[in-house]
């Protein structure tokens, strides 16, 4: 089993009948459970929903965080991020990610809605440490989703430069050059990977994403 797709059963579990507790042996639990139906932990859908955007679009951790109802774009199926690392930009959105969205309830301004009204969430390390844990990855940061998404596209033959694109690696200048350029070959990758990375979570792994797991490639963030 890929680590894709043990990432996607430990998602579907945090989400559903929740995560079991992992007690320290020899040490004292505070308020610990008697019954064992009672040593799980449901994780935030929120926070869940987050980690999967986060696979499925290549996006960075805080471009979702701080994502708005307003930007999503359900029609076009795109996110319009006013302020990304690279400046304004635009994501392109495959059908996995779109109904990602569409399963979110409305709590607020932000897509990823925090502990106050109208607040985005501030991170998602303990979720995500929970969730890594139970599935059996080490060492795999958040940030590798990112670049995960970048491998799946370069091992499926598509262009660095489309998924480049799809990154958001441009600089601003070259975000408005790529505005005149049209969307069909950039969706059809975007639809592509975020079909083959869901394919994988859901146990249908291909021989690309065997190949890509996560990947960190280059150091620094990008």
């Amino acid at each position: 089993m890929d680590e894709m797709q043990r990432l996607g059963d430990a998602l579907r579990e945090a989400e559903t009948v929740g995560l079991p507790w992992n007690f320290n042996e020899g040490k004292k639990a505070k308020h610990r459970p008697v019954k064992d139906e009672n040593r799980r932990e449901v994780i935030s859908p929120f926070a869940v929903a987050a980690i999967r955007l986060l696979m499925l679009t290549g996006c960075r951790a805080g471009e979702i965080l701080a994502l708005r109802w307003s930007e999503v774009d359900f029609e076009r199926g795109v996110l319009n991020l006013p302020d990304s690392k690279t400046g304004a930009k635009k994501v392109l959105l495959g059908a996995p990610a779109l109904e990602v969205l569409s399963d979110l309830p409305r709590m607020g301004d932000y897509v990823i809605a925090g502990a106050l009204p109208n607040k985005p969430r501030s991170d998602l390390k303990r979720p995500w440490e929970r969730i890594t844990r139970h599935a059996g990855l080490k060492d795999v940061r958040l940030h590798d989703l990112r670049h995960s998404f970048a491998s799946v596209g370069a091992g499926a033959g598509m262009g660095l430069a489309t998924v480049g694109k799809l990154l958001g690696h441009a600089s601003p200048a070259m975000t408005a050059r790529y505005a005149h350029l049209a969307d069909d070959p950039l969706r059809r990758a975007s639809e592509s990977i975020s079909g083959t990375i869901a394919a994988a979570m859901n146990g249908a792994a291909t021989k690309e994403t065997n190949v890509a797991a996560f990947r960190k490639g280059a150091k620094g963030n990008d």
